[in-house]
């Protein structure tokens, strides 16, 4: 068997394609790990948050300690 013939070596189509596959592969792992640390970071995705002060004057509402006005 000469050297240069097969899928995996150095002189083959295949040594070239692998390195092709392996860095379109990773470059899809970089932008989609990217891609969950934004999300993660800024919590749910298009849910609007809400203030925490608003939900202390409904609470407080609820419980009769103030009033609408």
């Amino acid at each position: 068997m000469g050297y240069g013939y097969g899928p995996w070596m150095m002189n083959g189509w295949g040594f070239g394609l692998a390195h092709m596959v392996f860095w379109i592969i990773a470059l899809i792992a970089v932008v989609v790990g990217a891609m969950w640390l934004v999300r993660s970071s800024t919590g749910q995705v298009g849910v609007a948050r809400r203030s925490s002060g608003l939900d202390v004057l409904e609470e407080r509402y609820a419980r009769g300690e103030i009033e609408r006005e």
